[in-house]
């Protein structure tokens, strides 16, 4: 219903329709950027040196969860292009009080991705200018934020332009990789595979260390979900979706399993030098000139680009709900452009909030990115659930389908169940699943109170078919 165009705002300024300004191109960087952050080019190291080569099964295991996770939102979101995504697809299929919690846990990940994104930035560029590093981390929030608020091209620009230099970056140093492991690159400390059982085996520290691995890589993963988001405000969101869908694979296969391998191949699991982040400590055994520097500029193009998607992603969210009657009704006034100016302003100014908690009080902010430590894995399982509750009420998808239905979808299901089990088992990850699980235990009562309290959707003025009246009456996704 939202492939023609949306209605214009009303004359006076403002409107509840948002714009269709994100071309094809940037869509397809957007899908490429979404599964390219700092996770990869730092943070994998940690996943790294915890189960060491045998990283590259928790890696594969969590690309696996992903493509099929991607493949059951793809069904949906072909189905009905929606600006709530999995949110809206929860409400229909299971009940508001689902699209109510789910979509403000999911908001809720993404203002805490505003502040650990503007650290890092801050961190980086502060080390590099010698000014104080909370400086650039507020300037890189007011940047990114206000170029969000003028237009959704803006952003769809920025993320463009941040998503091509990540792939310039993973592709250049899968080449100078190749290079080091065939032995032709010139000055290399190191060549040949022989690292991935010379220091202990494939896996030193065991099975249960690759499913430590596992939540680490299954992280990084995060923020595929963005372009079946992001696809509802271009002008052809069905083909852009089903192109982000079917590229999904080859991605995660290049992007993650190529480079997670090349580290591995090179340097050994236990360097100590792996503590720099994982990509830095490859290049070094390269011998590449100014490997730190230029992993520097890499990492703040990485953090840009997650902090510009996090503005958006928490305002449209944030839009979305507030469509559906869950959220401020200002949330879903746009402005002349089409932008939901109160919903990105919301979001980012209780992002500054965090970012200003971390250095006043750090504490409090250890806790508050510990509450979002599983959201991901209940959005994947939102996600499946949704999905196979869609199919079992007769939606049948007609361009895009999951496979092996239901047995997959089941499986998917009672995979993500075994992850959360197993955070509850690994020390590291028990106060991120309890605090997660809080959270959601608050919204999901607060979801339930609601939907019996108010029953059905308040009937808003429909704009182009993104009303809330439209999204009750629509038939189920898939």
């Amino acid at each position: 219903m939202h492939d023609q165009p949306t209605a214009p705002p009303p004359s006076g300024g403002t409107g509840t329709a948002l714009a269709q300004g994100l071309k094809g191109r940037q869509i397809t960087m957007i899908s490429i950027g979404g599964v390219i952050g700092a996770g990869l080019f730092v943070g994998s190291s940690t996943a790294v040196a915890a189960a060491g080569p045998a990283v590259l099964v928790s890696f594969l295991l969590a690309a696996l969860l992903v493509v099929l996770v991607m493949q059951m939102l793809g069904e949906m979101a072909v189905a009905q292009p929606d600006t709530g995504s999995f949110s809206t697809y929860a409400d229909r299929a299971l009940g508001r009080w689902a699209g109510f919690s789910i979509g403000w846990l999911y908001w809720w990940f993404y203002i805490l991705v505003i502040p650990i994104e503007a650290i890092a930035a801050g961190e980086v560029i502060g080390g590099l200018t010698a000014i104080p590093s909370w400086i650039p981390a507020l300037a890189m929030i007011a940047l990114l934020a206000g170029s969000n608020l003028l237009a959704v091209r803006n952003y769809g620009e920025f993320e463009y332009w941040f998503a091509l230099l990540k792939v310039v970056a993973i592709i250049a140093f899968l080449v100078l990789g190749a290079l080091a492991i065939l032995g032709l690159l010139p000055g290399s400390d190191t060549h040949g595979i022989s690292r991935l059982w010379s220091e202990g085996g494939f896996a030193p520290k065991g099975t249960m260390a690759i499913l430590a691995g596992l939540l680490t890589a299954m992280f990084s993963f995060q923020g595929s979900e963005i372009v079946t988001i992001a696809a509802a405000e271009s002008e052809e969101p069905r083909k852009n979706i089903k192109k982000a869908v079917r590229a999904v694979v080859w991605r995660l296969g290049l992007f993650y399993i190529g480079s997670i391998f090349v580290v591995v191949a090179l340097v050994p699991w236990n360097a100590d030098n792996l503590a720099d982040g994982s990509y830095q400590a490859a290049l070094d055994l390269m011998d590449i000139p100014g490997a730190g520097l230029i992993m520097d500029v890499v990492l703040v193009v990485a953090v840009s680009s997650c902090l510009n998607s996090a503005i958006y992603t928490a305002s449209r969210m944030a839009f979305s709900l507030a469509r559906r009657g869950d959220a401020p009704a200002s949330f879903a006034a746009t402005s002349r452009a089409g932008v939901p100016r109160n919903a990105v302003a919301a979001s980012t100014v209780i992002g500054v909030a965090a970012v200003v908690a971390n250095y006043l009080l750090p504490s409090v902010f250890t806790y508050l990115i510990a509450s979002s430590g599983a959201i991901a894995l209940m959005m994947y399982l939102v996600i499946a659930v949704t999905q196979y509750a869609t199919r079992r009420q007769g939606g049948q998808p007609a361009e895009v389908r999951m496979w092996g239905f239901p047995y997959l979808t089941l499986a998917t299901i009672a995979f993500i169940a075994g992850v959360l089990v197993l955070m509850a088992v690994l020390p590291g990850h028990r106060l991120e699943l309890w605090l997660t699980l809080g959270l959601a235990a608050v919204l999901v009562t607060v979801g339930v109170l609601r939907q019996r309290r108010q029953g059905g959707r308040p009937q808003l003025p429909d704009e182009g078919g993104t009303g809330a009246a439209s999204e009750r009456a629509a038939a189920p996704a898939g």
